[in-house]
């Protein structure tokens, strides 16, 4: 019989005390009219917390940037009723015993024009290009780049000040930190584009920035990925050495953990090794890593939207893997969206009590 008991370990680092290595990975659900985080989203985050949830990351919310966000219904990180409504959040998953960090977000060209909060917004993007090279709006002026950057730290703060437990940047799935990032839509010639040290220039200013917001205690956590929505098959690194590139600098900038993103976390990264990314990046930068991708079911993602369900899968690789210290923590997403017990059922060893994912879990907030 599977024995979970290794993801129960406590963990520490800085100011972070979790009771064990369960993550809930950060989904956007779409459930706050006006961008407000209303009782029923703290309601949803608390059932995990009381469920043996070590450490909740929240759906994506927004900053300050009026082309951040494109949906109304998403969260936003800057209103002052949002912010009274993460207080509510973070206060709800505090008296359940979890502690909680929210996911800062900024959507970038991934927006459409016309949609969002802000719908005559101009879309914000590092060469306003999309990867087949057409031209859909400007580049990001210095100007905006600095405005970002500051909407940045000005969440952060407020973060902290709301008394969330860390942080973590959404710099993965190809928005607007990743597209920065990425080859594929940074065309820029002055010094946030480039070669690869030009185009982590972005994100190193916005950590840095944010990081001077933060208890020196609290961790920043960064979610990166190989992948884009844009293009499922992108590469940021080819190679170890050039995955060592990419995340030193970032790591030096003052990222404390890092969230590996992706599709399938038992996939190796690299020919020759059977560590994933998470074992990689751990292996390259020697801070704590979260590993995530279809933990606990048998398909990925892309499933769920086109509607179809995923059985439970067996923990059994994940554990072996979390033992070899391959990685520090485990996201859980889609099982864990449909089964609020999730982790309560593993730890107890009722494994066949674990809910199948269904599509219709998106639907409402479980």
């Amino acid at each position: 019989m599977t024995n979970a008991a290794a993801l129960f370990q406590p963990f520490q680092l800085g100011s972070l005390s979790l009771a064990n290595r369960i993550v809930m990975a950060p989904m956007t659900r779409s459930f706050s009219p006006g961008g407000v985080p209303g009782d029923d989203v703290a309601a949803y985050y608390r059932r995990r917390a009381e469920n043996a949830v070590g450490l909740i990351i929240t759906e994506g919310t927004t900053i300050d940037r009026a082309g951040a966000s494109f949906d109304a219904n998403v969260p936003n990180f800057h209103a002052p009723e949002s912010l009274a409504g993460w207080k509510k959040v973070v206060d709800a998953v505090h008296a359940a015993g979890g502690k909680i960090a929210p996911q800062l977000w900024h959507v970038g060209l991934a927006r459409r024009p016309g949609t969002g909060p802000h719908p005559d917004a101009p879309s914000d993007s590092p060469s306003g290009i999309l990867p087949n090279g057409k031209t859909v709006g400007e580049p990001m002026s210095e100007e905006d780049i600095a405005d970002t950057i500051h909407a940045f730290a000005k969440a952060a703060k407020a973060a902290a000040s709301i008394g969330f437990d860390a942080i973590e940047l959404h710099g993965a799935h190809g928005y607007l930190i990743d597209q920065f990032f990425w080859e594929g839509l940074n065309r820029r010639s002055d010094r946030f584009g480039g070669d690869m040290k030009g185009r982590l220039t972005f994100a190193e200013e916005i950590i840095r920035a944010v990081r001077a917001e933060m208890p020196a205690a609290m961790p920043l956590i960064l979610r990166y990925s190989q992948w884009k929505q844009q293009d499922y098959g992108a590469r940021l690194a080819e190679t170890p050495q050039e995955l060592e590139a990419f995340l030193s600098p970032l790591s030096d900038a003052g990222v404390d953990i890092f969230h590996a993103s992706t599709r399938r976390f038992w996939i190796p990264e690299f020919e020759g090794s059977d560590l994933n990314l998470a074992g990689w990046t751990k292996k390259l930068t020697g801070k704590p890593v979260i590993t995530v991708g279809s933990v606990g079911l048998n398909s990925d993602f892309l499933g769920a939207f086109m509607g179809e369900g995923s059985p439970a899968a067996s923990l059994d690789g994940l554990l072996k893997r979390f033992e070899d210290g391959e990685f520090d923590l485990v996201a859980i997403g889609r099982a864990l969206l449909s089964d609020p017990q999730w982790a309560a059922k593993v730890r107890d060893g009722r494994f066949d009590e674990l809910a199948d994912f269904s599509a219709e879990a998106l639907k409402e907030l479980v």
